[in-house]
């Protein structure tokens, strides 16, 4: 391969099918024979954190592969039953399905403007704060705050004072460490988790609470650089370019649907339906179903549901993760996941030992599966018991997806704060109110700004 090759990530026929057989094993089917097909004839594994192998496929192997994602597609799971996609058999499957509050009587019911600020902060401080450790095992993120006395975790990561060794070994996320170590910081940098919330901003200002799973798709044609997406997301926009429609979007040829990544649009659906914990839950299924099947959806619905409840300011963190839960089928690895996390906060003291316990169960998934991911979330938020800079520091501390977990246990800790000023200072003086992004229209937008036009959506009729 010459050096000015281009090796597109996400997309490529030959890393989907190592991902498509690992996706078969977890919801079940029996795709032994289809992966000793892809073995023989030389197939590899896929990349273990990277989006892409380092060497395209011949072209023969790719066309195998191709053949081969088309076969899986056809392979039944047996946990379609208790993982059900279409949001009525969800329903369903869910007997404590939250039902519809009362009509609000005043722009006061809900989140207040400062709530709703200290909820954007707290998502861009929990963003910024998993940044540079993104992709980094459990291990190494241990070692590079403990040698430079950050153990556990209180502040944002840093360089400075790092043995040599040490960085050499565990080096961070090249792509983030320029803008997210402590002494980096300077404002809020482009970071997927706060393009999504903005493009989700965007689409209830064009389409409203009605917005169906095709003006997602449109909006995003529209206004989001196809190279600014990643995994379910960028496999849904390709399939969109090829006249795939919504919902075959979300499973042709997309080994990672059932990844995290439909979780980290689900936040405005919750900020902008308080006391609703099942509409937001119900917008957040339109939105995922553009790109996620089963777990991926059911952990977007869990998040929206969670914040709805939140901000309504009548729940504390254990009550609105406890709401949160009840739209998801009970049934659902995501399910018992979530309650695993809770259970095992609750028991355990020590948040690192909890962190193990949870790898040990769940880490034989992706670290971007949404599956580990919320299970983390939930744990995280509750041995911190409604704590800004706790909940943050052990959703990161955990693992898995740092900054997406960093960013959404903020965005409900902020939340649950009620004001900006009630944040610690050293996770919002940094980002000096601006953020930065290739959204159209939102470049160095400040955070205040943010909230009043999410408390505006919030009140929209």
């Amino acid at each position: 391969m010459t050096d000015d090759a281009l090796r597109l990530t996400w997309v490529q026929p030959e890393d989907l099918l190592g991902h498509e057989l690992r996706q078969a094993a977890e919801d079940g089917r029996d795709a032994a024979g289809i992966a000793a097909v892809w073995r023989r004839a030389g197939g590899h594994r896929p990349p273990g954190a990277a989006g892409a192998s380092p060497a395209p496929a011949p072209p023969a192997l790719r066309a195998l592969a191709l053949r081969l994602l088309d076969e899986l597609a056809a392979l039944p799971s047996p946990l379609t039953g208790d993982e059900p996609t279409a949001l009525p058999a969800i329903r369903a499957v869910c007997p404590d399905w939250p039902a519809a509050p009362a009509p609000r009587g005043t722009a006061q019911d809900g989140p207040s403007p400062d709530a709703l600020h200290a909820a954007w902060l707290g998502r861009a401080a929990g963003c910024l704060l998993g940044k540079p450790v993104e992709k980094l095992p459990l291990g190494a993120i241990r070692a590079l705050a403990r040698a430079t006395g950050n153990w556990p975790l209180t502040t944002w990561f840093t360089a400075k004072g790092l043995p040599g060794d040490l960085a050499r070994a565990h080096p961070w996320n090249r792509r983030s460490a320029p803008t997210s170590l402590a002494e980096n910081i300077d404002g809020m940098p482009e970071d997927d988790d706060l393009n999504y919330p903005l493009l989700n901003l965007l689409l209830l200002q064009r389409y409203g609470r009605g917005f169906r799973t095709t003006d997602v798709a449109r909006l995003w044609l529209d206004e989001l650089p196809a190279g600014r997406t990643f995994t379910a997301e960028r496999v849904a926009y390709r399939n969109l370019l090829s006249g795939v429609e919504p919902p075959l979007t979300a499973l042709h040829h997309n080994p990672f649907r059932e990844w995290i990544g439909a979780a980290i649009r689900a936040d405005v659906h919750g900020w902008t339906r308080p006391g609703d914990p099942g509409g937001a839950a119900e917008q957040a299924h339109r939105d995922a179903a553009l790109t996620h099947t089963a777990s991926g959806v059911h952990s977007a619905m869990f998040i929206a549901a969670t914040i709805a409840a939140a901000a309504d300011g009548t729940h504390d963190v254990h009550g609105a993760l406890a709401t949160g839960l009840t739209v998801v089928p009970p049934r659902s690895r995501l399910a018992r996941a979530v309650r695993s996390g809770i259970e095992q906060a609750r028991a355990e003291p020590s948040f690192d030992t909890v962190v193990d316990r949870l790898h040990s169960r769940w880490g034989h998934h992706h670290w971007v599966h949404a599956v580990p991911n919320a299970a983390l979330l939930a744990a995280a938020l509750t041995h911190a018991d409604g704590d800004f800079s706790g909940s943050i520091c052990r959703a990161v501390s955990g693992g898995w997806d740092t900054d997406s977990n960093g960013a959404t246990a903020g965005s409900v800790a902020g939340l649950l704060a009620g004001d900006p000023n009630a944040l610690p200072e050293r996770w919002t003086t940094p980002l000096k109110n601006r953020l930065a992004t290739s959204v159209p229209g939102f470049d160095g937008i400040g955070f205040d700004t943010l909230a009043h036009l999410t408390h505006q959506e919030a009140h929209r009729t």
